[in-house]
């Protein structure tokens, strides 16, 4: 199996339904893989770039697993793209990352339904992803399709029916990401 990085963008993964049952399943599953929380990691936001970018370069699979936040990432994972993806390491002449694949991994409050040019976002998901296609080329990554959990809409943590539910949905998306990974 192939060197699998993931690195998590969720601003708050112990409140987290989704985000944090995939990861878990995953764990459970592929041992092996190396996960990176970056809200545990880096709760003050001051990111140590020699730790990151030594785990990109381990990596021959990189994941990038995160609720999607005003049709992006959250502001934590957006920061930890600025000081990690620097000239020299992910572009450049001395470019390090180039031939190594990315996986999006992401998940929406939205629909599928939602995420199309008739629905009520009035884009198809493609569009909204088409910085981190040209941002994935621009660094030599060789772009996978996404795996896109539709449906994972904010619930009451009290409401044991709807976080089941929730749990269910999200190992049922987890198997796809670990499929995908294997």
């Amino acid at each position: 199996m192939s060197n699998i990085l993931i690195v998590s963008g969720h601003p708050d993964l112990k409140n987290s339904i989704a985000n944090r049952t995939i990861l878990d399943t995953v764990a459970n599953t592929l041992p092996n893989v190396q996960i990176r929380k970056l809200d545990e990691l880096y709760p003050n936001f001051q990111i140590d770039v020699p730790a990151e970018q030594d785990a990109l370069l381990w990596a021959d699979v990189i994941v990038w697993q995160f609720p999607l936040h005003w049709y992006s990432v959250p502001a934590l994972m957006k920061k930890w793209f600025d000081e990690v993806f620097l000239h020299g390491f992910a572009y450049g002449s001395t470019a390090k990352l180039h031939g190594k694949k990315l996986l999006l991994s992401f998940t929406t409050a939205g629909t599928q339904a939602d995420y199309q040019v008739n629905g009520d976002y009035e884009h198809s998901i493609d569009e909204f992803l088409t910085g981190f296609v040209v941002s994935a080329e621009f660094c030599g990554l060789k772009w996978q399709t996404p795996i896109v959990g539709y449906g994972f809409s904010f619930i009451d943590p009290t409401d044991e029916t709807a976080v089941n539910a929730h749990k269910a949905l999200a190992t049922q998306y987890a198997n796809q990401l670990i499929d995908a990974l294997k």
